[in-house]
């Protein structure tokens, strides 16, 4: 393009190209355009004026406002605007989308979720700490009488997700694990408490014995007493038998 006697890869702001078989040159443009199509119509308005229908103007027509971000006459709030604070902030979106950094859209973007008010809230996803060192090798809660048990490592929620977060993990491991066999030994209270049952029950088992003994040696005065009763008849039945005969 040719521009007061130089030739340019494009016009610069301000100016418009023209073509024709004869000649290219750059026209300049109206006075309120900073930037434009042609003559007629701008692409980019000066200062203190607002672009609309490719015409720059002072003030916008009705149910428009100036946008002094796109300095352009827009719509009075952005687009699936329900209720908003200027021309470029929304403050509350129509029903059935989200609201995200004074927009309205119709899904939240991505690592975005709504809220109960139709916000876009960023998504949470959920935190753990490092695993603990492995617990104690034990079995039913015990520690020895086995050869092989488990051990438990856990790890602790920092943060819990929101409701489209990543699910936390799970914070609790357990692994089979060896131990060097042994006896268990009991708690010293309890065997205190063995010993004192065992001397009871012996302390039971002897007086039992006694009893027995005594019940023994009763029924043997009983048997003797019994016996010689019985011989006592005898022997007085074996004199009457006697004297009976030598009557005779």
């Amino acid at each position: 393009m040719r521009q007061i006697g130089v030739c340019l890869a494009s016009c610069p702001n301000g100016f418009y190209g023209t073509r024709s078989p004869d000649r290219n040159d750059c026209i300049k443009c109206g006075s309120e355009c900073d930037s434009c199509f042609n003559r007629n119509f701008c692409l980019r308005c000066r200062a203190g004026s607002y672009l609309h229908k490719g015409k720059c103007m002072e003030s916008c027509p009705d149910g428009l406002v100036p946008s002094d971000t796109k300095k352009e006459c827009v719509a009075a709030c952005p687009a699936l605007c329900d209720l908003c604070q200027n021309s470029d902030t929304c403050t509350r979106c129509v029903p059935g989308h989200f609201l995200h950094a004074g927009q309205c859209h119709h899904v939240c973007p991505d690592e975005f979720e709504p809220n109960d008010s139709m916000e876009c809230i960023p998504t949470v996803h959920c935190e753990v700490s490092e695993w603990s060192e492995w617990g104690t090798c034990s079995r039913s809660g015990k520690t020895c009488g086995f050869k092989w048990g488990e051990e438990t490592r856990t790890r602790k929620v920092l943060q819990n997700p929101s409701p489209m977060g990543s699910p936390c993990p799970p914070t609790s491991e357990k692994r089979e694990c060896f131990v060097k066999k042994k006896r268990c030994k009991p708690p010293k209270g309890q065997r205190r408490g063995e010993k004192k049952k065992r001397f009871n029950l012996q302390e039971k088992v002897t007086a039992e014995a006694r009893r027995e003994r005594k019940r023994e040696r009763e029924k043997e005065t009983i048997d003797r007493e019994e016996s010689e009763n019985r011989n006592k008849t005898e022997q007085r039945r074996r004199r009457d038998q006697s004297r009976d005969a030598g009557t005779v």
